[in-house]
């Protein structure tokens, strides 16, 4: 097997114990201005990357223009990497139900819910694991509902040649500005499409800044109901609650990707899939754009989605902090 070279990383991230930098992590992020122009970067923003769930508004601007018509609250959940919760199971059900499908349908696996804390409230409850459960639900039942609502076979929805798929490919290429390179398969069964993070941040740009069409109703759901994106309890929301009219999304792998509504874009990548640096380095990236001085924005709240204290004998003695 074979993958595009790509060029090294740089250092983003210092683990910092008790004032020894005791190790780092890699990765790349770039920074657009709003007029789109990239205002600054770290690392290697060109090469093709896996943005994992970070596809997923863009995936759901192609299922509306394939014919997916959603109210704002499903289309959020289209767009989720859900915790899982109550709400979330609640929506897919209701989504499903508005096309005469059910769970079984769901091609995606069965899982258990991401969170710890509603993992282990489903295991008190008796719960066992499920395709409702998996985070990506939302996003199947939304193909599954773009099948329906197209007359397509809603068996073979995840194929790459499928119709579906290929509308999914052609959609995403336009948004990033770059053509797909390769087609991967994604943790929960769907194809996985590259593209640069200056590709993503551009994508992520264009609906941020819509005014009409599949675009801004993608954009708004996200902005209107953002803890159906995420959960109740996560970072992405908590920054999303401190930035108005922003929109954003993380991925497996340690991908993220926000915008705001002024043009202003941004998207990461930590080479080693650490979660815990993903916020560390959206946080720095944001404060280094000057976002965190505008007004409306809670500079104290999106600071704090990127604190991430290390423990010694069950006290602070460090931190994870950013090194650009």
């Amino acid at each position: 097997m074979t993958s595009l070279p790509r060029s090294p990383q740089a250092v983003v991230v210092e683990i910092v114990r008790s004032g020894f930098v005791e190790g780092h992590h890699y990765g790349s992020v770039v920074a657009l201005s709003p007029d789109g122009r990239v205002e600054w970067s770290v690392g290697d923003v060109a090469s093709p990357v896996l943005p994992r769930s970070c596809n997923k508004p863009l995936q759901a601007v192609a299922m509306l223009e394939a014919g997916l018509d959603l109210p704002p609250d499903l289309l959020a959940l289209a767009c989720a990497s859900h915790s899982g919760e109550q709400m979330h199971l609640d929506g897919v059900r209701r989504l499903l139900e508005r096309i005469g499908l059910t769970e079984d349908d769901l091609q995606c696996p069965v899982d258990w819910p991401m969170i710890d804390s509603v993992r282990d409230e489903a295991l008190r409850a008796g719960a066992k694991p499920s395709h409702l459960f998996m985070n990506c639900s939302g996003k199947h039942a939304a193909m599954l509902a773009t099948c329906v609502a197209k007359g397509w076979d809603t068996s073979t929805y995840l194929d790459p040649a499928y119709p579906l798929q290929q509308q999914i490919l052609e959609t995403f290429s336009r948004l990033t500005g770059e053509p797909v390179l390769t087609v991967a398969v994604d943790g929960c069964g769907a194809p996985l499409l590259s593209t640069s993070l200056t590709g993503l941040a551009q994508a992520f740009r264009t609906l941020a800044v819509a005014t009409e069409g599949p675009e801004r109703a993608v954009a708004e759901a996200i902005r209107s109901h953002p803890e159906l994106v995420s959960g109740s309890t996560r970072d992405e929301l908590a920054l999303l609650r401190a930035i108005p009219g922003a929109i954003g999304k993380a991925g497996a792998e340690a991908c993220y990707a926000v915008a705001l509504a002024d043009g202003r874009a941004f998207a990461l990548k930590i080479d080693d899939g650490a979660a815990r640096a993903r916020p560390v380095v959206m946080a720095a990236a944001l404060e280094r754009s000057g976002l965190l001085d505008l007004p409306g924005v809670d500079g104290d709240a999106v600071r704090r989605t990127g604190k991430h204290v290390l423990l010694g004998g069950g006290v602070p003695v460090g931190e994870i902090r950013a090194a650009f």
